[in-house]
């Protein structure tokens, strides 16, 4: 793949997590990581009625801000996301693009039982990179439960998916990247 990954945290209470989410990326992807910081505006993209932020607004702020970046841009938040048709979006990523967004907001096990599992965050939040890249990458979903493209309407659903891509998966990567 070797594609640089820019990753941008924006709003995150803890960055203790992004040291491990780069040696990852740099591990199983084989490409650069840069952390960058963008001055996103949160606040101008949140719908007060849902109290949620509108993932597309959000991507088009960083599009504005790296468009001439050379690469994938991930932004990193830890607020809830939404776009209009769904309840609630775990990220959001540009069709064979270079701009994705995920949210670790409804990552976190504490959403769901007041637990903290930072193992489980982790491995939800590796997931939900891996899944949006694909995208970006343009991958679609995948029906196969063992790849991290398989769609994932609930936390449920994350946490039983696959944590890389499956062969076709990456066969359609390494097609498109050529």
């Amino acid at each position: 793949m070797n594609c640089r990954i820019f990753l941008a945290p924006v709003g995150l209470s803890n960055n203790e997590i992004i040291p491990a989410i780069t040696e990852d990326l740099r591990k199983k992807l084989r490409a650069p990581i840069s952390i960058i910081d963008l001055p996103i505006e949160l606040e101008a993209v949140k719908s007060a009625e849902r109290n949620q932020f509108y993932s597309t607004k959000l991507i088009a702020q960083a599009l504005k801000l790296t468009n001439d970046y050379n690469g994938k841009v991930m932004l990193l938040v830890d607020v809830d996301l939404y776009i209009p048709i769904f309840t609630f979006i775990y990220g959001e990523a540009q069709l064979h693009g270079k701009h994705a967004i995920v949210s670790l907001c409804r990552l976190h096990e504490e959403f769901y039982t007041g637990q903290t599992n930072s193992p489980l965050l982790f491995s939800r939040t590796m997931k939900e990179i891996y899944h949006e890249l694909g995208h970006n990458f343009g991958l679609l979903h995948c029906e196969d439960w063992d790849c991290v493209m398989h769609s994932s309407a609930g936390i449920e659903e994350v946490d039983i998916k696959g944590s890389y891509y499956c062969n076709k998966c990456l066969k359609e990567i390494a097609w498109n990247e050529s």
